[in-house]
């Protein structure tokens, strides 16, 4: 299986409807066959292969050099979701070919979190986990294949002269004095790049195309660089790299891919693309027919940055608390934040796909998590702002003050199967600090002396007043019980109140560390125009309040969803909340209010 165990009604684009006129042709027998050797490989290993069983294959092929974050959704469920609707393959490749930024703790999140969004990558028995860096040794041979047929060389430029030389939009580039020389001599010294004879930066390997050409991207593009350092996987078999350009049209003919579906930024690489794999099969290395590469526009999330240089910036300098800090747009943030891969995966199918890059509100995100968790969020009561309220006829209505009077209330307001839950109610409760006011605006409905309310689920009080410490803050509530209007009892309706409120009661409130996470920046853009990221921090956006929650949270496993009423969506965190240590953040509130900070 490729896909999460649901399967969304696709919303038609036009990569479905290349993917369908594809399927066609290749239905009526147009084109060469399509043959899988069953791993990847050259053109001999596949052509000694079944037809494949795929009938389409993607890749999504990130970088392993860092984490994974919310743009990243987008790749993911796209090219997962068409390998699944159309009965195909998806490899999870890494593009391994940096090996001073790439790290096998990323490899391991990276997996992590493409399998927690919902997808596999095993099909028809194959499992289908590649790195380029299995491909380094093809790689190599088809550089020097391309040299013997003197379609590269070596260049001893010095970057700055290369850069230079190669012109720019208004100006063509100028030939390299090295671009002439023979193949026999160009792979004389390929080798000696290889063997380690030379330092870091001594040379390249280019392709030899067009200095001339309109497209900067085919004025000889370097495809392999000299790296003396120590590779993740291959350790130090290697000193030199290929370039990302060289390795990833390589790495998808080898793997068979048929769509390679990548951002707009790599529009202007598809010729090289096309140039480079025209050539290796032509010299009979790489199997027909060749993967053709689609681009789409890239998904932008207003209140975010998603740039590596600048989340590793936020975490190194202590802005935030790790890569999975719940204001973060990594993956892992998001996950530890609260968010839900279906409502990722629901924000991602509902925002289409099309040629433009297009900017999408973060609300958009946090509506989809909000029709996700509406559903399936079982509800409890929380106080975020305790206050003392003390029940001074308690005694005299209950017989004792020491009695516990038994509540209950649906675990989903619409899901009776789900159950109950159970509390119970005390001479001391907690209650929220707004809540009361001694001198109330108008149109508010909770407590205030002589005002009457309802404590959700539980019984009717009026207040009587309230106690003040030497500064003259309110320190705790008193309100008498109304005798006999207990929710869900006969005399619950006899009296009519406007305003309820939400409680715990004191004797089994569980203490809880809540922590309530906002955007992290205060403007849509915050790196838009060349400005300062960093300048538009939200400095409210962590805030962390010691409250209590109901009884029965005390249970809760880490990782869980619940809705604190009144407040909004909470997740126990995944790390911090544990037995004897009860931690929620706040994933969202339930309404969109949303304000930037004055």
């Amino acid at each position: 299986m490729t896909s999460p165990a649901e399967t969304p009604t696709p919303s038609h684009h036009f990569l479905r409807a290349q993917i369908e006129r594809d399927l066609a042709q290749w239905e009526q027998g147009q084109g060469p066959e399509r043959r899988f050797g069953g791993s990847p490989g050259d053109a001999a290993h596949h052509a000694a292969g079944p037809m494949d069983p795929a009938k389409i294959r993607t890749r999504f092929p990130p970088e392993p050099n860092g984490y994974l974050h919310i743009g990243h959704a987008k790749s993911i469920c796209l090219n997962f979701g068409l390998a699944r609707d159309y009965g195909g393959a998806c490899h999870l490749r890494f593009d391994d070919t940096n090996p001073e930024k790439e790290e096998q703790e990323f490899v391991d999140a990276i997996k992590d979190m493409v399998q927690w969004l919902g997808w596999r990558w095993e099909h028809a028995g194959h499992t289908n986990l590649y790195q380029a860096s299995d491909y380094f040794g093809f790689m190599y041979r088809a550089a020097e294949a391309l040299i013997e047929d003197g379609l590269a060389y070596v260049d001893e430029q010095s970057a700055e002269a290369m850069r230079l030389n190669r012109g720019d939009f208004t100006t063509p580039g100028t030939n390299s004095p090295f671009r002439d020389r023979s193949a026999a001599e160009n792979l004389a010294r390929f080798r000696e790049m290889r063997d380690g004879k030379h330092p870091d930066g001594a040379m390249v390997l280019r392709a030899k195309i067009d200095m001339a050409s309109p497209n900067i991207n085919l004025r000889d593009p370097a495809l392999y660089r000299i790296k003396h350092a120590e590779h993740h996987a291959t350790g130090n078999t290697w000193c030199i790299y290929p370039m990302y350009t060289f390795a990833h049209p390589i790495e998808d003919a080898l793997e068979r891919i048929t769509h390679s579906i990548c951002t707009l930024e790599f529009e202007d690489q598809r010729p090289f693309y096309d140039w480079l794999l025209g050539h290796l099969a032509r010299l009979g290395l790489l199997a027909q027919p060749l993967p053709h590469q689609y681009e789409f526009g890239r998904l932008n999330l207003s209140y975010v940055v998603t740039s590596k240089r600048k989340l590793k910036q936020l975490v190194d300098e202590g802005h935030v608390k790790g890569w999975d800090d719940p204001r973060m747009p990594t993956l892992v943030g998001l996950r530890r934040r609260g968010y839900t891969p279906e409502s990722i995966r629901a924000m991602v199918e509902g925002t289409g796909v099309t040629k433009t890059n297009s900017w999408l509100d973060y609300s958009v995100l946090e509506g989809c998590l909000r029709a996700d968790l509406e559903g399936r969020a079982p509800r409890a009561m929380a106080v975020l702002d305790p206050l003392k309220l003390e029940l001074t006829n308690f005694a005299e209505v209950f017989g004792s003050a020491d009695f516990r009077d038994p509540c209950h209330a649906p675990a989903h307001p619409h899901h009776p199967e789900l159950g109950e839950r159970q509390f119970s109610f005390g001479r001391e409760l907690w209650i929220e600090r707004e809540d009361f006011a001694e001198v109330p605006p108008k149109g508010y409905h909770r407590l205030y002396p002589g005002n009457k309310v309802r404590l959700k689920a539980g019984h009717v009080i009026e207040c009587t007043g309230c106690t003040k410490n030497d500064a003259g803050e309110i320190v705790s509530v008193q309100a008498t019980v109304v005798p006999d209007t207990k929710s869900g009892t006969p005399g619950a309706d006899a009296i009519k109140v406007k305003g309820v409120i939400t409680w715990v009661a004191a004797h089994e409130a569980v203490p809880a560390e809540l922590r309530l996470f906002d955007r992290l920046f205060t403007e849509a853009q915050p790196d838009g125009g060349g400005k300062d990221f960093l300048e538009a921090l939200n400095p409210n956006s962590l805030r962390v309040v010691q409250g209590f929650v109901e009884p029965a949270l005390a249970s809760a496993a880490a990782g869980s969803h619940w809705q604190f009423e009144r407040h909004g969506y909470f997740v126990a965190d995944r790390i911090d909340h544990q037995a004897g240590r009860a931690v929620f953040n706040r994933t969202t509130t339930l309404k969109d209010t949303w304000a930037p900070a004055k």
